[in-house]
């Protein structure tokens, strides 16, 4: 936001300079980035006017001016400028004029004709001629024709002003106002504030009589005010309102456009003024846009619009996109003559997401989305009126159509007056708590020895709450004056959660182990599913979808980590690093609804683990291939540094992603935690791998859920253990985990270890069937074990696992 030092002037008495207003500012928190002084050392430039303007003889492009400054005496002038003419009023820098960049002119001859000045362009003034039309751009800058010859032209130009340029944040959106600028200065400084007095003359012609509003979507639309001028004359604006809107930023239209801006600076309201004689039966609609409705706007582009976009219309078309910009059909053109003036409040949300779809962000979005006061929208519509019957020779029609259809209830928020001080830490008196307050336009509405009830001003919608009140009182009692102090009372170390210490563990442990963290993005490209052979309705397609992602490649947030984990490996191979082993701790996403139901998506934590080619290659070994069992021994050797229980590996086939014959699922009490194993060559194929790579995922919130709370010791035992070996012959279905499982029931607290340590397929077993070899260790705490109780309970085993698995002892 850009304002106008002397602009501010016209409503507050500001006795200090600039940069104290912008340091005072700042310190109460409007802050204010930087301030721009427009004189940029213009010395003896004056208004002008071009008494004749002839082609220059010994030139095709020059033209040999008369110039007076005071209508009696001429000055010939060689000037270049294409857009010089005759009964132009202009700025002349007489010989010894100092223009900005320490330029100084001289008498001069060109193309052998004297030349005694210059005729200057807005950029020769150091103007910035963003605001100008396209031929002052190009050449001289041609002044109003009641410009007064011989005026030093910084004064006539305001090029003795200054412009404040303020970086506001998102809850002070009352600051994109003029008026609500110079209300902070004049609570800041103690002083009144003058409000803009508007007065104007009504024809007896009504309104009502030959123009309609009607609101069909009140949700969205909560007021809307018209007011009618006909017999408008449509002409440049004069040179204050052009250097208003100027200051600001914004280009000069004519005068009726022109009208509508500074109002929109001046009270943060935004206007549109409609060509009444192009609107349809003089009739105004808001309503929401049809699935597909196009508008051309003001711009000149085709706009597409969904069924969620706030449309005015008239019964016939569309005619402007609600609080964004208006239609190019009914556009104020100098032919325009009746001007019926819009002045509304339209629902923010709805202005925010139509602005963001449209890619078409404006001034008057900008104040919608953020959120306008309603109570000005009348105020506005009167002003327009009344510059327009000053500035457009308009008739101003009686009375208005103010569509109103819910009014916005008052705000009241009750601050305990100790609070103020215990939250500040200062001993501000309750008599200046209040001053401050109402220097700041609150009004006092009841009041005890304890707390005050205020009516906060229309145009502060940020003020809600008792600690927007006490942040307010900060703000204009100093931040410089809060003292510094120590804090007091009960104060807790900073420490880790629990789930953080735990997911730092796993972190550390496979670190150790000569693994590498991994970091991906939480965004990935949907063609990843497909890639991972993911079927229709698997629920990892439950996907949370990027409404404005940078790129394809990052449209939605995954639902696993493996897609990551391939990338990486991919991206590593083709650096010729093909010897992999890394992980990632980090969450994936499941919409879960999003955003039909309002909730939120899942997030969960899991833990990716990528392996292949060798591990622990060094110049004294070759290293170890890594394969399924490889992986398995990491998934071991984790549980039990996390202190979990021995994880169970069951055998998995149906999992689209992973090799069907190696791949299993991970059981821990029961519940399936995670899945490892071999990457199926096609998904290999499809992130251009080559084959055997090991990929495990593991839901780290439900490892944590399953920790043991305390680590228990034992004594280490005093009588020694027993070994002793078991060989049965099962059928191939039969898995080596089931039948561990049932040996660790019927082994009970004196089974203290088993291992496989053989698996036989051929010779001398049934086809069709497999022998495996376990280890038994048996020991007990307090005794030697007899071979009576070892042969007991190997007799147990032996016989639950022939009723169970129909397994018979290996001859």
């Amino acid at each position: 936001m850009q304002v106008s030092f002397k602009w501010l002037k016209e409503y507050v008495d500001i006795d200090i300079t600039p940069q104290e207003l912008a340091d005072k500012l700042t310190a109460a928190g409007v802050t204010v980035e930087r301030v721009e002084s427009l004189d940029k050392g213009i010395e003896n430039v004056v208004v002008g006017k071009v008494l004749e303007a002839e082609p220059h003889p010994n030139s095709d492009h020059l033209s040999l001016c008369k110039v007076t400054t005071d209508g009696e005496n001429e000055l010939q002038v060689v000037c270049g400028a294409p857009n010089v003419r005759k009964g132009q009023w202009i700025p002349f820098a007489q010989v010894g004029a100092k223009l900005p960049g320490g330029i100084k002119i001289k008498k001069s001859k060109i193309r052998g004709l004297e030349s005694q000045g210059m005729i200057c362009s807005a950029k020769e003034l150091g103007i910035n001629d963003e605001g100008l039309s396209q031929d002052q751009r190009e050449g001289i800058l041609v002044l109003d024709e009641d410009a007064p010859l011989g005026t030093n032209i910084v004064e006539y130009l305001n090029l003795d002003d200054y412009i404040l340029e303020l970086d506001l944040t998102p809850n002070r959106s009352d600051c994109l106002s003029i008026i609500n600028i110079a209300r902070e200065i004049g609570a800041i400084l103690g002083k009144e504030v003058k409000l803009p007095t508007i007065n104007f003359t009504e024809i007896e012609k009504t309104i009502e009589d030959v123009a309609k509003v009607e609101i069909s979507a009140p949700e969205y639309c909560h007021r809307y005010v018209a007011r009618m001028v006909e017999g408008v004359k449509i002409k440049p604006s004069p040179q204050w309102l052009q250097h208003k809107l100027r200051s600001a930023g914004i280009r000069s239209i004519n005068n009726v456009v022109d009208i509508t801006n500074l109002v929109m600076l001046e009270f943060g309201q935004p206007l549109h003024a409609f060509d009444y004689n192009l609107l349809a039966e003089g009739k105004i609609i808001v309503r929401l846009a049809k699935e597909g409705e196009k508008i051309t706007t003001l711009d000149g582009n085709e706009r597409n619009l969904t069924s969620e976009m706030l449309l005015i219309t008239d019964p016939q078309k569309a005619v402007g996109i609600a609080g964004v910009m208006g239609g190019e059909n009914t556009e104020i053109t100098a032919d325009s003559t009746t001007i019926l003036i819009e002045a509304a409040y339209f629902e923010p949300t709805n202005i925010r997401k139509t602005a963001t779809k449209l890619g078409l962000r404006s001034d008057a979005s900008v104040r919608f989305e953020k959120g306008i006061n309603m109570e000005t929208v009348v105020s506005a519509a009167n002003r327009a009126v009344q510059l327009m019957e000053q500035l457009a020779e308009g008739k101003v029609l009686k009375g208005m159509i103010d569509n109103y259809p819910t009014p916005k209830e008052k705000t009241f928020v009750t601050l305990e007056m100790k609070k103020v001080n215990d939250v500040l830490g200062t001993e501000i008196s309750f008599s200046e708590i209040k001053e401050i307050l109402i220097r700041l336009n609150f009004t006092i509405t009841e009041e005890t020895k304890e707390t005050i009830t205020v009516l906060v001003p229309p145009y502060r919608p940020d003020v809600t709450i008792a600690e927007d009140l006490i942040e307010e009182v900060a703000r204009l009692y100093g931040y410089d004056n809060i003292p510094t102090t120590l804090p007091y009372g009960a104060t807790n170390q900073g420490r880790r959660t629990p789930e953080q210490v735990f997911r730092d563990k796993i972190i550390n442990i496979l670190a150790n182990r000569g693994l590498n963290e991994m970091i991906n993005f939480s965004f990935i490209n949907k063609n990843n599913l497909d890639k991972l052979l993911l079927s229709a309705d698997d629920e990892k397609r439950d996907v949370v979808k990027v409404l404005n992602p940078l790129s394809e490649e990052q449209g939605i947030m995954r639902t696993t980590l493996v897609p990551g984990l391939l990338d990486s490996m991919n991206r590593n191979i083709n650096r010729r690093n093909e010897d992999i082993a890394g992980f990632e701790l980090g969450k994936v996403y499941e919409a879960k609804g999003f955003p039909e139901n309002k909730g939120l998506p899942k997030e969960t934590w899991m833990l990716g683990i990528a392996l292949r080619g060798n591990i622990a290659k060094d110049w004294q070994h070759k290293g170890e291939i890594v394969d399924f069992y490889y992986l398995k021994g990491i998934v071991e050797d984790l549980f039990q540094q996390l202190n979990l229980d021995e994880p169970l590996f069951e055998a998995c086939t149906d999992n689209p992603t992973y090799h069907p014959g190696r791949t299993a699922n991970i059981i821990l009490k029961g519940v399936k935690i995670g899945v490892m194993g071999e990457i199926h060559p096609q998904v290999a194929e499809n992130y251009d791998l080559l084959p055997r790579n090991y990929v495990l995922e593991l839901n780290v919130e439900q490892l944590f859920a399953m920790v043991k709370g305390t680590t228990s010791y034992q004594q280490l035992p005093k009588y020694p253990a027993v070994t002793r070996d078991l060989a049965v012959v099962v059928k191939d279905e039969v898995t080596a985990y089931q039948l561990m499982a049932e040996i660790k029931v019927q082994g009970g607290g004196l089974l203290k270890d088993i291992e496989i340590f053989d698996l036989y397929k051929g010779n001398q077993i049934q086809e069709g069937y497999k022998s495996i070899a376990f280890s038994l260790v048996f020991q007990a705490q307090d005794r030697t074990l007899t071979d009576a109780e070892i042969n007991e309970i190997h007799g147990n085993i032996q016989k639950a696992l022939a009723d169970k698995f129909a397994a018979s002892l290996r001859a």
